[in-house]
C-alpha cells in the first residue's frame, strides 16, 4: 500500500505558510513505514527539532483505479478517519532551500499516525465533514471539508492519471490552518463529526 498526500488543499494554510494558492492538487508520498495505527505513540524523530502536525481527513482506497473519472470517483473509497501529517518543518525549510526534494521532512518513519475508520455512510454529508484536533485538551484546528480547494473526487481523478490507486491506499486529503510544532509529552485527540478517532502521546 502507499500513502498519498495532498498538499495546500485548503486556502487559509496555504496563506499561514506564506505559499501560493495551487491551480492543480499537489501531491507527495510516503511509504508504508510512515503509518501509526492502534494511537500508538509518535517518537519524536532524531534528525528534527521542528516537527510540526498537520490534522487531515484520510480516505482509504476501496478498489483498483486508473484514470478514474472525477463523476466515479466517489465509488473508490468507503471508509474515511482522521489522520496527522508529520512535517519536520526545519529539514523541510532547508531542503526547499537548496532546491532538494524534502522527503526526508515528510516521508520518515512514523510521520503518518491513523485514526480508526468509520464508514462513509454514517456521515450525512460527504461534502461537508467537520472535523478537529486537539493537544492537550486545547483545540489547534478546526476543518470543514466543504473549504478545501480540491474535493476528494477531484483529488482521486487527478492522482489516478498519474498513479494507479489500489485497495488499501490512504489519501491524506490536505490540512486547515492552525498547524504548529509539536513537544515530547502532548497528547493528540482528533475528531470527525465529534466522534473521537485518534488519542495518542507525543514520546
Amino acid at each position: 500500500m502507499k500513502i498519498i498526500c495532498i498538499g495546500r488543499n485548503y486556502t487559509e494554510h496555504a496563506k499561514e505558510l506564506n505559499n501560493p494558492v495551487p491551480k492543480k492538487p499537489i501531491f507527495f508520498m510516503k511509504p508504508d513505514t510512515s503509518l501509526v495505527r492502534n494511537n500508538n505513540p509518535f517518537y519524536y524523530p532524531e534528525h528534527s527539532s521542528d516537527v510540526h502536525y498537520e490534522a487531515e481527513i484520510v480516505l482509504k482506497i476501496s478498489k483498483k483505479g486508473r484514470h478514474i473519472s472525477e463523476k466515479f470517483a466517489s465509488g473508490y473509497y468507503k471508509d474515511i478517519t482522521i489522520g496527522i501529517d508529520f512535517t519536520a518543518r526545519d529539514v523541510q525549510a532547508e531542503c526547499k532551500k537548496k532546491g532538494l526534494p524534502w522527503e526526508i521532512a515528510k516521508a520518515f518513519d512514523q510521520s503518518a499516525p491513523v485514526g480508526r475508520f468509520i464508514h462513509k455512510e454514517t456521515l450525512d454529508n460527504h461534502n461537508s465533514i467537520n472535523f478537529s484536533l486537539s493537544i492537550n485538551s486545547d483545540e489547534r484546528q478546526v476543518g470543514n471539508t466543504s473549504n478545501m480547494i480540491f474535493s476528494f473526487n477531484q483529488i482521486i481523478a487527478y492522482v489516478s492519471k498519474f498513479i494507479t490507486l489500489k485497495e488499501g491506499d490512504l489519501i491524506f486529503t490536505g490540512t486547515p490552518a492552525g498547524v504548529g510544532a509539536i513537544a515530547i509529552n502532548d497528547h493528540f485527540e482528533a475528531y470527525i463529526e465529534g466522534e473521537k478517532l485518534l488519542d495518542f502521546v507525543v514520546k
